[in-house]
């Protein structure tokens, strides 16, 4: 939440898509324009919209249309992929059992996780385990983002986040839901858990809500074709707060049954965030966060996030 904005701003990204895996062009001066504007939205808004992003607006659609083709199945075909700890917290839930600030969210969802083999990382990831386009656009994303910081263009490979977790998030917000269940959110107001996100919305109903430093709610509505991004907690630890997350949530309003689909881009699985050096110069020398082991994070949030 880093000042009063009054709109999410819109960045066509694609010479950052085009050229950032090349490094003949890190100089690039239309490349360089896409770094500046990344910097300047993540230090303002925390959100912003990105276009020519490579990922074709019939594609989109085509994953919104599936999406809310499952949530209209009969209630009993839903349940056949019903999220339990022995799923890895994966698959459905119903209506109210997200929980977010202690209320119940007023939609239904699918989450499905980056696989994660038995074993592969101990006892931290075993409530994770399970089997089961988005990753390069996002990785190319943060590229951007480390040079907007000062880093190199790999500064979040590597270590931090070159195996990057994933966890992908089918929503869908029903307008017929019982009063006596009924509250008044779809989504509670919150921050991401990871790096980057990038949700793809319906491009006719307007509920998405992004809250300023003033503590106005600012509509982030539907551009068609676009992504909606925001940046999340971990990258406010690594960069030692130059970058901030923004609270958020959703209220339907619309008479209208509204899908979105969500694409959350974290660190690795076992990394261990912390102040990164040359933001800790950036900002008086001294770390204003403690080191976060990112699964130790997810894992928390998981666990308590949901009512089975």
């Amino acid at each position: 939440m880093g000042s009063d904005f009054k709109a999410i701003p819109l960045i066509d990204i694609s010479p950052l898509v085009e050229k950032i895996d090349d490094q003949n062009r890190a100089n690039d001066k239309d490349l360089l324009e896409v770094v500046r504007r990344l910097d300047d939205a993540c230090k303002e808004a925390g959100f912003f919209y990105v276009k020519g992003h490579g990922i074709s607006e019939s594609t989109m659609k085509e994953v919104r249309d599936v999406t809310r083709k499952f949530f209209h199945l009969p209630y009993e075909e839903k349940l056949k992929i019903k999220m339990t700890p022995q799923s890895g917290y994966r698959g459905y839930q119903r209506v109210g059992e997200n929980i977010t600030n202690g209320k119940p969210d007023m939609h239904e969802g699918i989450d499905c996780y980056t696989p994660v083999e038995p074993g592969k990382y101990g006892d931290l990831a075993k409530p994770m385990e399970g089997p089961n386009l988005c990753a390069d656009l996002s990785r190319k994303i943060m590229r951007g983002i480390a040079l907007a910081l000062g880093g190199t263009i790999d500064a979040f490979e590597g270590e931090t986040a070159g195996d990057a977790f994933w966890v992908l998030r089918l929503i869908g917000y029903p307008v017929d839901i019982p009063e006596e269940q009924r509250t008044d959110t779809g989504c509670g107001a919150h921050t991401d858990y990871g790096f980057l996100t990038l949700v793809n919305q319906d491009d006719d109903i307007c509920a998405l809500e992004v809250q300023n430093r003033s503590g106005e709610w600012i509509y982030a509505e539907p551009i068609p074709g676009t992504f909606v991004c925001n940046i999340g907690d971990m990258l406010k630890v690594w960069s030692n707060g130059i970058y901030q997350p923004t609270l958020h949530r959703v209220v339907n309003n619309s008479p209208r049954y509204r899908v979105s689909v969500a694409f959350f881009y974290e660190s690795n699985f076992d990394a261990a965030i912390e102040p990164v050096e040359f933001c800790r110069e950036k900002t008086g020398g001294v770390a204003k966060y403690e080191k976060v082991v990112y699964g130790e994070h997810l894992v928390q949030k998981v666990l308590t996030n949901f009512v089975m």
